[in-house]
């Protein structure tokens, strides 16, 4: 068994995952790597609740602010890059730290990657101005025609996963889920242990949390971050919650204040959908 270990710190969003990884990283010595699909893009800051520079001093960040929106990242490039970033870290030190909310960066990180072929940029041209096009219901309805088992089970409100899941199914002529073996990998496979840490928080405390933070991110400039990312709004990195009820407000479909209290209604379902998932996944793993 190899002596490197790696701390997987997860949970939903407001919970206070990252002053966690950061104590528990200068506890031990050691980075972070961030496994949130948000956070990587240096074009979006407060409202994806990126670590300040104070904390980003305090201890090494990786994924951080080191992508554009122009760019089409999933779960398996990350995984790859996360990986390079870990054997890079365990050079220097035997533990790191992972620190997101994003299950699937997680689960591909840690069980390892489908065989799917590499995909030919121009398909994946094909599908990012489709979705331009057609947004995501263009996607929805392309997927019914050449992937009908993926438009009737997988995430089909997720933009990045259809995307994913058209691109394949367009270069191969196979749908996604032929190239997913659901195997996962051992430590030794991997080249290092895992342990987890799921953060929660009863129910009605991390709703608060994710109230007030949400008030803070509009008083520190959230309205102003979204109005400038307008022109990229289309982009998969944009399909997200904080800058998609401002961009209703810009259209002139709801009011400042419904804008804000959508937000809210919206982070606390993610946090929801989050903490099941963290849940399911821990403990079949």
């Amino acid at each position: 068994m190899s002596q490197k270990h790696c701390i997987i710190i997860a949970g939903p969003t407001a919970v206070g995952k990252t002053a966690i990884a950061i104590e528990t990283a200068l506890s031990l010595g050691t980075e972070i790597v961030s496994a949130d699909s948000r956070q990587c893009y240096k074009e979006m800051r407060i409202g994806v609740a990126r670590p300040s520079e104070e904390e980003l001093s305090a201890v090494k960040h990786h994924f951080i602010a080191n992508h554009s929106v122009l760019e089409n990242i999933t779960a398996v490039s990350f995984a790859r890059e996360a990986k390079e970033y870990l054997n890079d870290i365990f050079t220097r030190h035997d533990q790191a730290i992972v620190c997101g909310g994003t299950g699937l960066y997680i689960k591909a990180l840690v069980e390892g990657l489908d065989n799917i072929p590499e995909i030919d940029a121009a398909y994946r041209e094909q599908v990012s101005n489709l979705f331009e096009e057609k947004g995501i219901d263009g996607l929805r309805a392309e997927l019914l025609q050449r992937d009908p088992g993926f438009a009737s089970t997988g995430d089909i409100n997720n933009p990045a996963r259809m995307m994913r899941a058209l691109e394949v199914v367009l270069a191969t002529g196979e749908p996604i889920r032929s190239f997913q073996s659901g195997k996962k990998i051992t430590d030794e496979e991997r080249g290092f242990s895992i342990s987890y840490r799921i953060i929660d928080l009863p129910r009605e405390e991390l709703y608060q949390r994710i109230n007030q933070r949400v008030d803070h991110m509009v008083k520190v400039g959230l309205e102003e971050e979204a109005r400038a990312l307008t022109v990229y709004r289309d982009r998969p990195a944009l399909q997200t919650v904080g800058y998609q009820e401002f961009f209703n407000y810009f259209d002139g479909l709801c009011s400042r204040a419904e804008a804000i209290e959508k937000i809210k209604q919206h982070t606390r379902n993610y946090a929801k959908r989050q903490m099941t998932w963290f849940k399911r996944h821990v403990e079949e793993g």
